[in-house]
């Protein structure tokens, strides 16, 4: 019997080592996928392996984000010897533009009923279409249109068109979604899904709802939940780094991984219009520092500032244009401000400052442009700031000296003692150590010439 209890008290000992838990990461990737998302879900792709996590799940809902911040994520999921499913859920999610070249690259890919993906063509060119419908090679139209007058109009009006979209568009844009294309091809052959309708989704900006894209071999399988979603993987076998490895969850445990400071502080200084709020501040502070030197605290403020913006506009796509304008608007308001030019400058200045400012985020996708009300309120604060407040102060600057002892030049006074040489002279009611070149007599009205420190240099006034 005594045998008996210890042999029950090993096999309790030991039966959570037999049955240990099958950690699931959990990563949110909510809204545009831009520096701070790429930086948290690179990092936390690297943190699982080392935690030796079963398998990670990023659960999507995204409109798309920057090319630069969507490849890295993918660099992470592509070298991740940790499985990556990408679940586009709940029912609403979608994984538009860059979340569809995301969902390609996972080692597993499922989406919610209601959910839908696509529209991967690079924002910036949707506003001209890449091929025209006769050389469409995934135009699948079967209309046709009467022969003889109709086809002979319809050859003139394609021909037309065709001359169009040649004049319209530029070789940079064919290289554009031609790498685009290639690119979310490779993807696909990863592991063996839809390459067609993945060039289509580049070319065409193709979408499909999530019972489409399971029936074009564009997803794994759908999943209601996340529940469902593990036990569908359960057993699944993956392509991972080159070698094919089954997936075994059992006693699955779900790890949701929080976002951090550093996310929170790169998704609020990677925000274009706190980018672009941090450069004005940093360079109106540098100005007024140099203007007025030893105040420290526009100097220091505009330092932090300005580098905060340089750090924020790195990691996003700016047009180096734009901010050239920017800074050159910034010049010609001060310029005004210094040297008036009947408005010449200050006009030019505004104009550069609000073309700059419109062109500073080179890419058209959502919540990445500057916000119009926040360029229109900000070049009317610059330009009150040059014409009011410079103004003011090159006023105050110009005035006459009102305090110290710099006012007391060409004020009378009398001769106390002394003279040729140093002496004493009463001065605005105060006695002065003074210097004179010439004989003075106890008594005798003086003028002050010059204030060197604490002595004045005087002379004899003259009769009037």
């Amino acid at each position: 019997m005594k045998l008996f209890s210890i042999l029950t008290l090993w096999l309790a000992a030991l039966w959570p080592m037999c049955s240990q838990a099958s950690d699931v990461w959990l990563i949110d990737i909510n809204g545009g996928i831009g520096p701070a998302v790429s930086d948290f879900v690179s990092r936390e792709i690297n943190h699982a392996q080392e935690e030796q996590a079963a398998l990670i799940v990023l659960k999507m809902d995204t409109p798309g984000g920057l090319d630069t911040s969507m490849r890295e994520i993918i660099r992470a999921i592509t070298t991740s010897p940790v499985a990556v499913a990408t679940w586009v859920g709940p029912s609403g999610a979608r994984a538009a533009s860059a979340g569809t070249y995301i969902l390609y690259a996972s080692h597993i890919a499922a989406m919610a009923p209601g959910t839908n993906l696509g529209a991967a063509t690079p924002v910036s060119l949707t506003g001209g279409s890449p091929g025209g419908k006769k050389d469409n090679p995934f135009d699948d139209s079967d209309e046709q249109e009467p022969a003889g007058k109709a086809d002979a109009a319809k050859q003139s009006e394609e021909g037309t068109q065709s001359g169009k979209e040649v004049k319209a568009e530029t070789a940079m844009e064919k290289k554009v979604i031609n790498d685009a294309a290639a690119y979310i091809t490779s993807l696909a052959k990863l592991h063996g899904r839809n390459e067609v309708w993945a060039e289509k989704a580049v070319r065409e900006a193709a979408s499909l709802d999530a019972e489409g894209a399971l029936q074009e071999n564009v997803i794994d399988f759908m999943a209601t939940d996340l529940d469902d979603l593990v036990s569908q993987i359960n057993g699944r076998t993956v392509l991972i780094n080159g070698v094919q490895q089954t997936l075994s969850l059992e006693n699955v445990a779900y790890v949701e991984r929080e976002q951090d400071w550093r996310f929170k502080f790169l998704a609020v200084i990677t925000n274009p219009n706190v980018a672009y709020i941090l450069m004005l501040i940093g360079i109106y502070g540098l100005l007024l520092e140099f203007y007025n030197p030893g105040v420290g605290l526009p100097g220091v403020l505009g330092g932090i500032c300005l580098i905060l913006a340089m750090y924020s506009l790195q990691l996003l796509p700016v047009s180096y244009a734009g901010l050239g304008l920017i800074i050159l608007g910034i010049i010609l308001m001060v310029a005004e401000g210094f040297s008036p030019s009947f408005g010449i400058l200050g006009l030019g200045g505004i104009v550069s400052f609000v073309i700059g400012s419109v062109m500073l985020m080179d890419t058209e996708e959502p919540g990445y442009q500057i916000a119009v009300p926040l360029i229109v309120g900000l070049t009317a604060t610059s330009a009150l700031f040059t014409f009011v407040i410079l103004t003011l102060l090159l006023k105050t600057r110009r005035k006459p000296v009102s305090t110290g002892v710099e006012m007391l030049l060409g004020d009378h006074g009398k001769v106390v003692s002394g003279f040729p040489g140093e002496g004493r002279v009463l001065v605005e009611g105060e006695i002065w150590q003074a210097r004179s070149d010439t004989p003075l007599r106890v008594g005798q009205e003086i003028v002050v010439k010059q204030v060197e420190g604490l002595c004045l240099h005087v002379a004899a006034k003259e009769k009037e």
